[in-house]
């Protein structure tokens, strides 16, 4: 998939949609009107369209004939492939980060999990997540392969926010990261990949106790076509 070309309204509208794909603003089944979408993006019909195309593209949106476009529904088959160049990489690095960690990386992850402990909003929350586990490339001389993980994690990104919902779940999420640190801190690569694997593949956990409450959210099938309303998220 191309990415539009930089400064077109193609590339805004596409940016600003996929943010909020991603961000839950548009909820997984939500109907996606060419005529709304382009009067609250202040452009003509024809960006949205070629925006809508490339989302499809990236399995992030649905576009049936006749019938109009949705955004996709959360497939946990895209989840798990994600999830899996995400643990590759990330795993991966544990012993790098254990025998590179120096006394300012460790502090700058130590500050990340402190900034955690003092937000409940999950935007905020996410963001910290984010630098946390760049910054964990980074200790172990990484820090380029976030792009890589980026980039393929769009899927994963929509069931990781939705495992993000209450207080309880970003305080645990932010305890496995401190208990991660402590083992490279401690010098215990063995320690510190069960703990980063363990963080890693909660989101699947966290998917089946959503699904059983919201089965609306995800996907059934490749065939199941929806129905145009609005599906509301997590309330």
């Amino acid at each position: 998939m191309t990415a539009p070309k930089q400064g077109t309204n193609r590339e805004r509208v596409y940016a600003e949609l996929r943010r909020q794909i991603v961000t839950l603003a548009l909820a997984p089944g939500a109907s996606l009107s060419e005529n709304e979408l382009a009067a609250q993006l202040s452009v003509s019909r024809t960006p949205v369209r070629e925006s809508l195309i490339l989302l499809a593209d990236e399995g992030l949106v649905q576009i049936f004939p006749k019938l109009g476009s949705f955004v996709a529904r959360i497939d946990p088959e895209r989840v798990a492939d994600a999830q899996f160049i995400r643990e590759a990489i990330e795993l991966a690095n544990i012993p790098q980060a254990v025998e590179r960690a120096d006394r300012a990386a460790i502090a700058e992850l130590r500050a990340l999990i402190a900034a955690q402990r003092e937000t409940t909003d999950v935007n905020t929350f996410f963001e910290l997540d984010e630098q946390f586990h760049r910054c964990l490339l980074a200790t172990g001389g990484h820090a380029n392969a976030w792009r890589t993980v980026v980039a393929a994690k769009a899927h994963l990104d929509r069931a990781r926010r939705l495992g993000m919902l209450s207080e309880s779940s970003i305080q645990s999420l932010t305890d496995e990261h401190a208990a991660i640190v402590d083992a490279v801190d401690g010098g215990d690569g063995d320690k510190a990949t069960a703990a980063l694997r363990d963080h890693l593949r909660k989101v699947f956990t966290d998917i089946e106790k959503i699904r059983s409450r919201s089965p609306e959210l995800f996907a059934d099938g490749a065939t199941a076509r929806p129905t145009r309303r609005v599906v509301a998220v997590w309330q």
